[in-house]
């Protein structure tokens, strides 16, 4: 290793240990730093790949389309301008990181895991899967309800220059849009200890992203193949969200412990049986019946509306700025200062009755 390559990973390793909270998450940040220092070992330039012609043809399509998405989103967007994907790796799995997350058994609400910089979330990631089940193993012998998931994306919420990963390549053209919009609002603010603040804004973000890209950009059919897939998520979450809600009430109320587990279960079992009626290819639908399987429980449910939760507040203080971008990121960094509570009952009341009292200008 080079003098260099050393003092990088000493940078890299002090700055995770930080933002993850110091030694008392030692052992897990060490396989953070692993992980991180894996995926930074293997970036390659996008220019480069492209103009190589010995590069996979599929892979330069698609590192093509990312270029171009990257280029929208700072001059279109107003989003950060930086070397976030603007490089490649290929990390040989099909996931980036495996998150885990929990809940107890008898409640809805998530635990919680806290770090210096990012704040406390309703998950831990793992760069290995096997230590991923063995933490997850740990909070089921504890009791906790548990839900593991391969996810796809890796960011370091602008610290470091995220890449492009292998991981991305099965997705179709806008959710790539998608990815790379989202992830580059969160650089552009994020409020810690606030997650429904801060993804349901990327996700306003990028929606109109997506809008705006179909407006210049947009082939034939692709306008409707995303509405039709967003009807899809909108009518998937609408079902967990009342469902999440029936398991609230149920113990919130005075029945008995046994008498819950056995009205959960059955709560649960409804709830999979819709959740599979809404899927139509067959192949699909045995994988999603499969992992509902194993993850459909409080875990899982708790996080169902925190991407989502306050879109349409967002969307509404967009419309308020008539579609001016870069006042409506002004707007959100105001929001973001205020107290949490304050923020969120504002944001609240937006969703409802606009906001013809904003003095968000």
């Amino acid at each position: 290793m080079s003098r260099l390559s050393k003092v990088s990973r000493f940078v890299i390793v002090g700055s995770i240990a930080w933002f993850l909270g110091g030694c008392v998450n030692l052992g897990y940040y060490a396989q953070a730093v692993d992980g991180h220092m894996n995926i930074h070992n293997r970036v390659r330039p996008i220019d480069a790949i492209i103009a190589d012609p010995e590069a996979d043809p599929k892979l330069k399509q698609t590192l093509t389309l990312v270029a171009r998405l990257r280029e929208f989103a700072s001059r279109e967007l107003k989003l950060p301008d930086n070397q976030s994907f603007t490089t490649y790796a290929d990390l040989g799995r099909r996931y980036a990181i495996w998150n885990v997350s929990a809940a107890p058994e008898l409640s809805i609400e998530p635990e919680k895991w806290c770090f210096v910089a990012a704040g406390c979330v309703s998950y831990r990631g793992f760069f290995s899967e096997t230590e991923a089940q063995s933490f997850a193993n740990e909070l089921r012998i504890k009791g906790y309800d548990v839900s593991v998931g391969g996810v796809r994306t890796y960011s370091t919420l602008g610290w470091f220059k995220d890449p492009v990963l292998n991981t991305f390549l099965g997705y179709s053209d806008m959710e790539l849009a998608q990815l790379i919009f989202h992830e580059l609002a969160h650089q552009l603010v994020y409020v810690q200890d606030d997650s429904t603040f801060n993804e349901s804004f990327a996700t306003a973000v990028e929606l109109e992203g997506i809008a705006r890209w179909l407006d210049q950009h947009g082939e034939e059919g692709q306008r409707t193949k995303f509405d039709a897939s967003q009807k899809r998520k909108t009518a998937s979450t609408a079902i967990m969200l009342d469902y999440r809600k029936r398991l609230e009430d149920l113990y919130a109320s005075e029945e008995g412990d046994a008498e819950k587990r056995a009205a959960k279960a059955s709560i649960l079992a409804e709830l999979r049986k819709d959740l599979s009626s809404l899927e139509t290819d067959k192949a699909r639908s045995d994988a999603y019946d499969k992992w509902l399987a194993l993850n459909l429980n409080n875990a899982f449910l708790a996080s169902v509306s925190t991407y989502t939760q306050l879109v349409p507040a967002f969307h509404a203080l967009l419309a308020r700025h008539e579609g001016d971008i870069g006042r409506f990121y002004e707007a959100v960094r105001e929001l973001s200062r205020l107290p949490k509570a304050e923020r969120i009952a504002l944001l609240h009341g937006m969703k409802g009755r606009g906001l013809s009292a904003s003095n968000l200008e």
